[in-house]
C-alpha cells in the first residue's frame, strides 16, 4: 500500500512538471511580431510563383524518340523523331490554397505544352522527312508545399512533400512528303511524349520549388542589424501554420544588443488576432516589440540628451540662461549673473509603449539636471527634475520600412532636488514644455523617421496601408508589390 502510494505520487509529480514545463513552452512562444498572409495575398504571390515555373518548364529538353511500325501486314519501316523543343507552355488560372496541417497546396488545371521539331523515316532505302508540332492539352497539375521552420536558425522552410501530374490528350500535326506516313506512328509519339512529360512536369516543379522558391524564401530576414547599438531578431518562434483562410508566420519580433545580447525581463503578450481579408498582408506589431527596443537603448545609455542654448532660436521667447530662468527663479540670476544654461536629460527606466483600441501612447520618466555654466566653463548644479511625459504615437509604413512619430503630450513635473533652494515647480512649466516639444521631440523624430526595416522577402514593397489597434499590439495590413 505505501509503495502503491509513493508510486501515485511520483506519477502526479510528473503529470504536474509535464503541464508547468508546457505551459512554459507556450508562454515562450508567444510571437511579438507575427506575418499573416491572406488569400488574395496568396494569390498574388501564385501569380508570381507560377510565371517563374512556367519558365523553368519551358526549359525542358525532349529526348529523342526512334521506333518502328508496319505498313500494311509485312512491311516494317523506322521513324525518328528529333530536335523537339518546348516552344510554350501555357499554365493558365494557377490556384494556390490554404491547407492546414501541411502548408500550402498548389493546383493547375487546363494548362496546355506546344512542342515541335522534326521527323524522319526510313524503309530500306526509302528515306522521308518533315517537321511536326504537338500539342499536349488537358494538363492538370497538382502539389502539396509543407511549410517548416529550422529550429536553430529561425529560418522558414518549404519543400513540394507531393506533385501529381495529368495529361489529357496529345495532337500531332505534320508536315512534309509523305508525312501522311507518320499518322501510322502517331500514337506511339503521342503516347511516349505525354509519358515523358507527365513525369518530367513533377520533376522541374520539385526542383523549382528546392532550387528558387526555397532560396526567395530564405531571405525572410531572421537578424536585422539597426545600427551599433542594436537589432532585431525575426526568427520563428513555431513553424508557418496554415488555416482555411489565412496563413500565419509567428515571429520573435525582439530587440537585442549587438554588444551584450541577453533576453528582456518581460514576456511578449498573446495577440487576439482578428479576422481580415482586405490586404494581402497583415503585420502584428505586439507593444513587447516596441518595448525591447527602448530597453536595449536604455541599458546601451543612449537615450540621454544634453540641450544647451545655441539649440534654441534667437528669437525664441524661451531661453536656456540664468537671466532667463531668473524671471520665475530669481535666486538664479542672483546667484549666477548672466550665465547660459545647460539641461542634462536622462530617461529614469526604459520608456514604454502601449497600445490599446483608442490608440498608442508613448510613456517615459525622466531626470532633466538644470547646470549654470560658468566663465571658465565649469558646471554649477542648480536643480534636478522628474518629468513624466506621456504622448501620442502615430504608424506608419512605407516600402519595407516600419515609421513612428511622436507628438506632443502631457508632461508632469516633480522637484527631485535644489541647491537653490526650494521653489513650486510649476514655475517651471512653460519652459519645460518648449524644451520637450520643441528640441526634445523632434530629435527623437528625427531618429524614428530613418525607419525600422520590417521582415519583407528581398522585392517586396508595401503599399496602400490600413492601421488597427488593438490590445497589446497594433495590425498594419497592406497590399505588396513585388519587383
Amino acid at each position: 500500500m505505501a509503495r502503491s502510494l509513493e508510486s501515485t505520487r511520483s506519477w502526479a509529480a510528473l503529470v504536474v512538471a509535464l503541464v508547468v514545463m508546457a505551459t512554459a513552452v507556450t508562454e515562450a512562444t508567444n510571437p511579438g511580431f507575427m506575418i499573416r498572409i491572406s488569400q488574395k495575398g496568396l494569390d498574388y504571390a501564385c501569380q508570381k510563383g507560377v510565371a517563374v515555373l512556367q519558365r523553368e518548364l519551358e526549359k525542358i529538353r525532349i529526348p529523342d524518340t526512334s521506333g518502328s511500325f508496319k505498313i500494311k501486314r509485312f512491311l516494317k519501316a523506322h521513324y525518328n523523331f528529333h530536335s523537339m523543343v518546348v516552344r510554350s507552355f501555357h499554365l493558365p488560372n494557377p490556384q494556390i490554397r490554404m491547407k492546414p496541417n501541411v502548408g500550402l497546396q498548389l493546383s493547375i488545371n487546363n494548362a496546355n505544352i506546344r512542342v515541335s521539331g522534326r521527323w524522319k523515316a526510313r524503309k530500306s532505302f526509302v528515306k522521308v522527312s518533315g517537321k511536326f508540332d504537338i500539342s499536349v492539352e488537358g494538363i492538370s497539375i497538382s502539389a502539396d508545399l509543407k511549410l517548416g521552420s529550422v529550429p536553430a536558425s529561425g529560418h522558414a522552410t518549404v519543400t513540394c512533400s507531393s506533385c501529381n501530374s495529368n495529361i489529357d490528350r496529345a495532337r500531332l500535326r505534320v508536315s512534309g512528303i509523305l508525312g501522311w506516313l507518320v499518322k501510322l506512328f502517331h500514337k506511339k509519339i503521342e503516347s511516349s511524349l505525354r509519358k515523358f512529360m507527365n513525369g518530367k512536369i513533377c520533376q522541374v516543379l520539385t526542383s523549382s520549388v528546392s532550387s528558387k522558391l526555397q532560396p526567395y524564401v530564405e531571405t525572410l530576414p531572421v537578424r536585422k542589424k539597426i545600427d551599433s547599438v542594436a537589432g532585431i531578431d525575426y526568427s520563428l518562434v513555431a513553424p508557418p501554420a496554415a488555416t482555411v483562410d489565412h496563413l500565419d508566420m509567428q515571429l520573435k519580433g525582439q530587440f537585442y544588443s549587438v554588444a551584450h545580447p541577453s533576453q528582456p525581463p518581460f514576456a511578449p503578450p498573446a495577440m487576439a488576432f482578428p479576422s481580415l481579408q482586405d490586404r494581402m498582408v497583415y503585420l502584428g506589431v505586439s507593444d513587447y516589440f516596441f518595448n525591447t527596443a527602448t530597453l536595449v537603448y536604455k541599458q546601451a545609455g543612449t537615450l540621454g540628451l544634453i540641450l544647451t542654448n545655441d539649440m534654441i532660436p534667437r528669437n525664441s521667447k524661451s531661453q536656456l540662461t540664468t537671466k532667463y530662468l531668473g524671471k520665475a527663479l530669481p535666486q538664479v540670476a542672483k546667484m549666477f549673473p548672466n550665465m547660459n544654461v545647460q539641461l542634462v536629460l536622462s530617461v529614469s527606466s526604459p520608456p514604454r509603449l502601449s497600445t490599446s483600441p483608442n490608440g498608442i501612447t508613448f510613456n517615459a520618466a525622466l531626470d532633466v539636471e538644470a547646470f549654470a555654466i560658468r566663465p571658465n566653463s565649469s558646471l554649477a548644479s542648480l536643480f534636478l527634475l522628474g518629468l513624466s511625459l506621456s504622448t501620442l504615437v502615430k504608424v506608419d509604413a512605407k516600402g519595407d520600412k516600419l515609421f513612428a512619430e511622436l507628438r506632443s503630450g502631457r508632461l508632469l513635473l516633480e522637484l527631485k532636488h535644489s541647491n537653490i533652494g526650494t521653489f513650486p515647480v510649476e514655475l517651471l512649466q512653460a519652459l519645460m514644455d518648449y524644451v520637450v516639444t520643441s528640441l526634445v521631440l523632434p530629435r527623437v523624430n528625427e531618429k524614428l523617421q530613418r525607419g525600422i526595416p520590417l521582415p519583407m522577402p528581398q522585392r517586396v514593397q508595401l503599399y496602400d496601408l490600413v492601421l488597427q489597434t488593438h490590445q497589446d499590439f497594433l495590425v498594419l495590413g497592406a497590399n505588396v508589390r513585388y519587383g
